[in-house]
Order: C-alpha cells, then structure tokens, then sequence
C-alpha cells in the first residue's frame, strides 16, 4: 500500500515544489517507486494555447515520471473554473471521483505518493478542495511548510494546525534567517512541542534558493535591459521608489536583495538606489528611457536596470507574483534542497 504524502504551506511561494521534489527524488534513491500528482492546478500558463500548470510539468522531468499532465493535474483551477463553479455548472462530487481516480491511477504500484497542495490551505474552498479536503479524500498525511519572521506568525501556524488536526504529520519550518533561528530553536519550538504540534525540522535561510536571479525576474517580465553587469544578482523583495530622494535614501538602505520599482523619468531616485549596497536591480516603467548620466552610474556600479512598459502599478503586481512563485526552478535547486532535508529533518521517519 502506497504512502501518501500532501506537502502543503500556510501561504504561497513557501518552497512547496522544491521540498516535494527533493523527497521524491531521495526516495527514488532509496529505490522506492515515486507517483505525484497536483489535484489543483494554480501555478497556471497558457503555453500552445491550454492552460496548464507548470509544477506537474517540471516534476515530472525531475522525478522521470511517465503520468499524462492531466492526470497528475485533475482540475485546472482558473478564473473560469471558478465562475463556473458559482454559477452552479461544475458537479462537484463528480469533480472528487475524478481526483480520486486519478490519484488510484498513479498511487497504483507505488511505494510513495506526494501529493501537492494548491497555493495556501484556503485555495479550492469553494470547490470543497482545501488541501484539508484533498487529504481526507485521499488519506494523505500532510507536511505543513511554513516560514518565521516574527512571533506574530504563529498566529497562522497554530490556525493551520488545528485546521489540519489528526492529517498533520509535522511542521517544517522553511528559509529561516539567522536572525531569528536562535529564538525559533529555544522557544518557539517548545511552545509547539507544548501544543502537541510535531515539528519537521529547520532549514535555514540559503543564498542559492532564496528569491529570484535578476535576469530570471528580466525574462519574466519581458523587460528591455539597459545595463549588462550584474544580471546573476539574487533579488528577493521588491520597493517601490514613490518618495523624494532623501526619504528613498533611509528606505533602500534598510532593504537586503531588493529590486527598486519607479518610474523611468525619476532620475533623482535612480541615483540614489544605484548607490544603496542592498538594491539588486532598477525596474524602470512607463518606458522612459533614463538620463545617460544614471545610465552610466548604473554601469559602474555593476546595478542592471530593466524598462519595462507598464506602469508603476502593474509592475509592482508581476514583481510581486515572479518573486513570490517564481524562485529557480531546476536540478541544482533540488540537489540543493535534498542537502537541506538530509542535514536538517528525519527522511527516514517521513518515506
């Protein structure tokens, strides 16, 4: 009988993806028979005209899986899905007997299952597929990936866990600062033990999985690039540059990796980011081609900047999103990540 793994996380862009595919492949290395499968599709692209998910797809190549995309991916859940879902055309019972037949498919001969949940625990409510839904309907233990910043987080986690209730096989604590692991490990920790939480492990914060490449976040928005230095940079949040230059000057110095969003014809906040030692990069919008002057600074301070032609608005709205989801998505990411797992929870105990 296969064992059924739901990873799962509190909010978007925790690390589901990695974490899920550095288990299956050390499983596979454990000589272990691999099924995976994402009943929801969130992470969606329209590539050949149908929209599909990109996580089955890049799972599948890294686990050397053979399952058709819809298979591993029952229900695409798009903005049209969800309106028809409203307006009372989807069955929703015939939607969970296609989950789990998909799922009795793939699960079929295998010693584990990984089973991705959608993009937090609320998404597919109003179809009656949280991932708290899909692991009672597939009796799936759950792995709730989360981060830590501040004590006010466990607000959420405490929420999630009783949310997940008897399904809740650990908590892993994922991308912690150093800052913060200390208090995480000496009293956060035990607080949980004292609420009858299991916790996974610990993984720390790693430069070469956190946030985005600038040339990543450049091809993503499909931005015209003015500079050719310092495109490897890692960008990891974003600012926006709406404020003069003197108030600019405390805020970018305060940011760490950070990509600054401001119109192209702010020539006197350009200046200024370039010269923050935390500022990766510069998204220029509304297409105004900077002063030649910034344009040479930017170059001898190695700091790309990328026009794009949309405005401050809507470039702060892909910013977030590629940054949020978008992290590298490839073989070192998972050779990585399963270092990571090896060194810093129980594998043994979870496969």
């Amino acid at each position: 009988m296969t064992k059924t793994l739901l990873i799962t996380s509190i909010s978007e862009g925790a690390g589901k993806t990695a974490v899920l595919a550095a288990l299956g492949q050390i499983a596979s290395e454990q000589d272990k028979s691999v099924g995976y499968m994402k009943p929801l599709g969130t992470r969606l692209r329209s590539p050949a005209g149908k929209t599909l998910d990109e996580d089955p797809l890049l799972v599948r190549e890294l686990l050397n899986l053979d399952a058709a995309a819809d298979q591993m991916e029952p229900v695409v859940y798009s903005p049209s899905f969800i309106k028809e879902v409203i307006r009372g055309r989807v069955d929703i019972d015939s939607l969970h007997d296609e989950i789990r037949t998909a799922y009795d498919d793939i699960a079929s001969g295998t010693d584990i299952t990984l089973i991705e949940g959608g993009g937090s625990l609320a998404t597919g409510g109003i179809a009656n597929l949280t991932d708290q839904d899909v692991a009672d309907l597939l009796s799936a233990d759950v792995i709730l990936i989360t981060e830590y910043d501040k004590p006010a987080d466990l607000d959420e986690l405490l929420y999630a866990a009783e949310t997940l209730d008897d399904r809740l096989a650990g908590v892993l604590f994922n991308r912690v600062s150093p800052v913060v692991e200390e208090e995480l490990k000496t009293e956060v920790l035990p607080f949980l033990e004292n609420q009858d939480i299991p916790v996974l492990g610990i993984l720390p914060r790693v430069s070469d999985l956190a946030g985005v490449s600038v040339s990543e976040l450049s091809s993503e928005l499909g931005a015209n690039e003015l500079t050719t230095a310092g495109k490897d940079r890692t960008v990891e949040q974003f600012l926006v540059g709406a404020m003069g230059a003197d108030a600019a000057l405390k805020h970018f110095r305060r940011a760490q990796n950070a990509a600054v969003i401001v119109g192209g014809d702010r020539s006197d906040v350009h200046t200024t980011a370039i010269e923050a030692p935390g500022v990766s990069c510069l998204i220029l919008t509304g297409a105004h081609r900077p002063a030649d002057a910034v344009l040479r600074k930017a170059n001898q301070h190695e700091v790309p900047m990328l026009l794009v032609s949309e405005d401050t608005l809507t470039a702060v709205e892909r910013t977030e999103s590629i940054i949020h989801e978008g992290r590298t998505r490839d073989e070192q990411t998972i050779i990585r990540m399963k270092e990571l797992l090896h060194d810093h929870i129980p594998i043994d105990r979870l496969l």
